[in-house]
């Protein structure tokens, strides 16, 4: 079962403060379901770090969280609309610096 701690009046310039945060919205939202020691990982991030992030987020409601006992598995929460337009600000600025 997802768990979701939504507080809907986080400002967008908290949700997009830190290049950690951005790195992990952007490596639930293309890889899926990773625990934190590989979001950790691929985020660069050591995993404190990862797991306060990760808790913004999740308050945040751009990414959801289930367990499985001591396990927490975190993705991309794509039933959000705020997560879905932060996503597509994302994609449009990456691509934009590719020309």
């Amino acid at each position: 079962m997802m768990r979701a701690r939504t507080d809907f009046h986080t400002p967008v310039e908290e949700i997009l403060s830190s290049k950690g945060r951005v790195r992990i919205i952007k490596i639930l939202a293309t890889l899926g379901e990773l625990n934190i020691s590989e979001i950790a990982r691929k985020a660069e991030l050591n995993y404190t770090t990862a797991n306060q992030h990760l808790i913004a987020l999740e308050k945040a409601g751009i990414i959801q969280q289930k367990r499985f006992g001591r396990i927490r598995i975190y993705k991309f929460n794509r039933d959000d609309s705020k997560a879905q337009m932060i996503k597509k600000f994302l994609d449009s600025w990456d691509t934009d610096l590719r020309y």
